[in-house]
C-alpha cells in the first residue's frame, strides 16, 4: 500500500522560485585582483570590542584562502593574534604603521584611514 504523505526526500520539485538552494551555480564568484590593483584601508578601531584596540584592514577583493594566508603572515610579523571577518582582516593591537609597511612591501596599495 502506498504512503499518502511522501517524505520530504521523496519530493521532486517541478518549479521553485525561492528557497534554500545552495547550489554552486548561484554563488557569486569573488574577483581575485592582483595586489597592485587593490586599494586597502588600514585603521585602528575599538568599536564593539570592549575597549580593546584592533587594526582593521579592509577593501580586499580576494578569495578567502588568500586572506587566510595574508593574515597568517601579518600575525607572525606583528607577534599577535588576528582573524578574517567579513572580507576584512583584524589584527589585535594598534599596528597601523607596521602593517602599512608590510602590505606595501608585498605589493598592495594601502593607506592609513582615521586618527
Amino acid at each position: 500500500m502506498s504512503n499518502p504523505h511522501p517524505r520530504a526526500t521523496d519530493t521532486k520539485f517541478v518549479y521553485q522560485e525561492f528557497g534554500n538552494d545552495n547550489s554552486p551555480a548561484l554563488e557569486r564568484p569573488i574577483p581575485e585582483l592582483p595586489p597592485q590593483q587593490q586599494n586597502l584601508k588600514v585603521q585602528a578601531s575599538r568599536k564593539g570590542r570592549k575597549g580593546k584596540t584592533v587594526t582593521v584592514i579592509s577593501g580586499f577583493q580576494a578569495k578567502p584562502e588568500t586572506l587566510t594566508d595574508l593574515v597568517k603572515q601579518l600575525k607572525t610579523q606583528c607577534g599577535t593574534g588576528g582573524t578574517v571577518k567579513d572580507n576584512e582582516i583584524e589584527i589585535q593591537g594598534d599596528h597601523k604603521q607596521k602593517i602599512m609597511e608590510l602590505l606595501t612591501k608585498i605589493g598592495y596599495k594601502a593607506k592609513i584611514s582615521g586618527g
